[in-house]
């Protein structure tokens, strides 16, 4: 049976849905009529294979507590493998609902109220907001921008002065970054993972955007930072690759055994245990026959990369597209506009009449910058580049 979904250029009707990205922009302070780029999930059909695994499971009509066998695990070791670099074992599987409570979940495992947690702006913002929620202190080894090359960096020497200055014990890695886009190279891990591990810090190493990477392949913390197994949990999901957010799974690999059972713990403490069974039926099928579908959609959405940073070039030089060498997230610095933060983001809203992610929201290193989602049809991306070329060109 061949894969049936991929006619990527399709709109597909999503108001009406109770879709966080179209149906809540009343309710969150937006005008009813602004197109939404901002969350990150897709405007795609998914593959047919999940659509047919899933359709068998409604047929079957019961929903009982469902929990993952072998078969499970095959899945997500080939893909690992195929894709990452790295093996995974059964037993080295933590399942939860999402990385963000994953995040969670480590925090509290391996920190004390009070503890100094690094991570590195502009940068995801729960990273920000899971730690002060819990009472960690945040600190920030900001990654280095250089505007006339549209790239970042990471200041290693400020990355370890960091962590000694504020005895540091866990460090969260975004690894590709959202928002920059950074697909980090093996010499910057090696680097990263060689100063935590001299200083007695655990890695969480967020991979949702991994198989997003645009040159070459994604570089794992665990298949290239010698000792990683030791100090690293890697989080990995089938989410933002196959758009199965609202399914709510995502394995975290943790394969050294003391902390596995300290981040099992924390989960248990949380009153959680399996995952929901449409999650598991859903990561199961993308795993072992969606391959078709994500090099399809892989093509259409470097091909929306493209395009936007041709359109801006040509019509907004103003606006500077930050090529992401990972993600399907376009960061794009605003600040050739002259304008304040405050008064970027009224005008995306008011005139270009566009939601988007603003740049602030991932710490003070991203004002002037905005988000813009391109995991959607060439037309809807193309409506919302005349939207802002009638209010910044």
């Amino acid at each position: 049976m061949a894969e049936r979904n991929l006619q990527f250029d399709e709109v597909i009707p999503r108001r009406g849905t109770a879709c966080l990205k179209y149906d809540f922009a009343v309710r969150r302070g937006y005008p009813a009529d602004v197109l939404p780029l901002w969350v990150a999930d897709m405007d795609f059909r998914i593959s047919s294979y999940i659509q047919d695994a899933l359709r068998l499971q409604v047929e079957h009509g019961i929903y009982g507590y469902t929990d993952t066998l072998e078969d499970y695990a095959q899945a997500v070791d080939g893909w690992t493998r195929k894709h990452y670099g790295y093996g995974v074992l059964e037993e080295e599987i933590v399942k939860t609902p999402g990385v963000v409570p994953a995040i969670g979940l480590a925090i509290h495992a391996f920190t004390r109220p009070g503890d100094a947690v690094l991570i590195q702006h502009p940068v995801y913002y729960p990273f920000s907001s899971v730690v002060k929620d819990s009472g960690r202190k945040i600190i920030s080894s900001d990654l280095v921008y250089d505007r006339q090359t549209g790239t970042y960096r990471a200041d290693f020497e400020d990355f370890e002065k960091k962590i000694l200055e504020n005895d540091v014990k866990l460090f969260l890695l975004c690894n590709p970054h959202n928002p920059v886009g950074k697909a980090w190279s093996r010499e910057d891990l090696a680097e990263m993972g060689e100063i935590c591990r001299r200083h007695g810090v655990l890695v969480f190493s967020d991979e949702i955007h991994a198989d997003f990477v645009w040159k070459g392949r994604h570089q794992a913390f665990l298949a290239v930072v010698p000792g990683a197994e030791g100090f690293c949990v890697t989080a990995t999901s089938p989410c933002k690759t196959f758009n199965l957010a609202g399914l709510q799974v995502s394995n975290i690999i943790i394969k050294n055994e003391q902390l596995k059972n300290c981040f099992q713990k924390a989960l248990d403490a949380a009153g959680y245990s399996q995952l929901g069974a449409p999650g598991i039926t859903a990561c199961k099928a993308a795993y072992q026959h969606g391959e078709e579908w994500y090099e399809a959609v892989r093509n259409y959405i470097c091909g929306n990369l493209e395009f936007m940073d041709s359109f801006l070039k040509e019509n907004i030089p103003q606006l500077k597209m930050i090529r992401p060498e990972a993600t399907y997230l376009a960061w794009v610095d605003c600040s050739g506009l002259g304008l304040s933060a405050r008064e970027l983001d009224e005008r995306i809203v008011k005139e270009a009449r566009l939601w988007l992610d603003s740049g602030r929201i991932f710490g003070k290193t991203g004002s002037g910058f905005e988000r813009f989602n391109v995991a959607c049809p060439r037309v809807t991306l193309t409506e919302a580049m005349t939207r802002l070329t009638a209010a910044f060109a």
